[in-house]
Parts: C-alpha cells; structure tokens; sequence
C-alpha cells in the first residue's frame, strides 16, 4: 500500500472525527483485499459505522470476537463482568458449573469467562441467549468452537426449563442508560446499535429489575446474578436485588459497577 495512501486516509479519519486515526487507518487498510473492498471499508467508517463492524471484529478480554452491523459492541469496561464471574466460579464445587449469559449480544462474556475457565483446567456448561436475531447469528458463530448452546428469545423465555435451580453464575450485561441519555450518546452507538441493547427505560433499570425477578427461579443456592451498572445506579440496583431475595454487594471499578447478588436459600414455589 502507497505510503501516500494512509497519510490520506488518516486526514481523512481525522476530518471525520476518529481520534486513534493513525491506529484506524492501519486496521482498515490491512482488512482489505483491493482497492475496491478498501473503499466501501473506508467509506462505511466515514460514514460513522463502528470500527469494530466495518472490521467485522473486536478485542475484548484478548480474544477477537466477531461482531456484524447492528450488533452491540463489546466495551472494554465490561471486563469487570468477567472478572467477577470467574471469581464467582472459582469457588464453586461443581465440576462442570452452568452459567447462563442473558442479553448475550455477540457471546464475548460467556467466551472469555469459559476461556478464563479453562485455563484454570475448569470446564463451563455455557448458554447464551439475545432477541436480537443478528445477535444470535454472531454469538453462535463465537462460541460454536466451545460447544456453547445459543438461544433466540426474550431474556429467559428461550432457555431449557432443565436449568431451572441450576445455574451457578447467571451473567446479564442488560441496557442500562437512561432513555433521557440516549440522545448524548456517541453517534456510533445511537445510530448503528440497537437501541434495545442500550435504552434502560426512565432510570435505566427497568430491565435490571425483570432480571432480579426472574434470576431466583433459575440460579442454584449459591449461585450469584452480575449485571453492570453506572455509579449512580449502583446502590438502586442493589435494593432490587434484595427486593428478590438476592443478597446484594457492589463492584466498584473506574468506569462502571458490577453488581452480585448471591441466592443464599431456595424459594418455594421454584
């Protein structure tokens, strides 16, 4: 590739907005075959689509996670969930624990959680779900390799009802910004995300509560539901969890929260 050319398309790049430009005029140059290709690759960025779905990929955790357009790109603060839940899981006694990924979006958590897993000589019975029908076809394709079973539905409405009382970490990175917020947020996530992979009603928790309601009916005693919060939403989120019969703690990390609540006993009626 002429020298010439990516001076252009970082003055390009940087014109439009991007600030890693340099970075970003690298990784599109070597993700295109031809001229051709090239261009609908640089334009489709120009244009405002994330890098991570004109690429066709993401890093997350240190692994490369497919995601297409229209997808929920994975955010880097969203480590802290997997942190956690590997945490979580290193203290159980099952051999082969099950952890369910509700809202799963591309599969990256319920991929790197088993991966962190097995490096630990540890293996995961891994089940994922989302509603959204391109979500699914990119978290099948992610976590095939694991032998992880990917589900199409409404939060739990699609998992086997066999998991019920079973679940040991039940993972849920659910939308939590305010619907007052959605216009401030950046454009590559307004315009090219699903909106119901970001919208958390008037508080950004009305999902989260669905979530703890429901999170009783299918986690073992001793299990533990994370989901992600803001700051500000952490301590709100808690008091729906012990609302459920969740005992409660909070994470707390520089960018976001991860909340954990622990079932400690069963409940009639499971």
């Amino acid at each position: 590739m002429a020298h010439e050319d990516e001076e252009t398309l970082v003055r390009r790049l940087r014109e439009a907005g991007c600030v890693f430009a340099e970075e970003e005029a690298r990784l599109l140059l070597a993700a295109a075959d031809g001229r051709e290709a090239r261009s609908e690759l640089v334009e489709r960025r120009l244009a405002g689509e994330p890098l991570e779905q004109v690429l066709g990929w993401v890093e997350f955790c240190g692994h490369r996670v497919i995601v297409g357009p229209g997808v929920f790109v994975p955010r880097k603060r969203t480590a802290l969930l997997v942190d956690v839940a590997v945490e979580e899981l290193a203290t159980s006694a099952h051999p082969r624990p099950v952890v369910v990924d509700l809202c799963c979006g591309s599969g990256a958590i319920g991929l790197v959680v088993a991966a962190r897993l097995r490096e630990r000589r540890r293996e995961v019975e891994l089940h994922a779900t989302d509603h959204d029908p391109r979500a699914v076809a990119c978290a099948r394709q992610n976590l095939a390799p694991i032998n992880a079973q990917v589900h199409h539905g409404d939060l739990q409405s699609s998992l086997p009802t066999a998991l019920r009382g079973r679940v040991q970490v039940l993972i849920a990175n659910v939308p939590y910004v305010p619907t007052g917020a959605i216009a401030a947020l950046p454009p590559e996530a307004r315009d090219h995300e699903p909106l119901a992979a970001l919208d958390g009603g008037a508080d950004g928790l009305d999902v989260v509560r669905r979530v703890a309601a429901l999170a009783p009916q299918w986690l073992a005693v001793g299990g533990s539901l994370l989901v992600e919060t803001g700051h500000q939403q952490s301590r709100p989120a808690a008091e729906e969890f012990s609302r459920a019969g969740l005992a409660p703690r909070i994470v707390d990390w520089d960018y976001t929260c991860a909340i954990v609540g622990r079932l400690v006993s069963s409940r009639s009626g499971r």
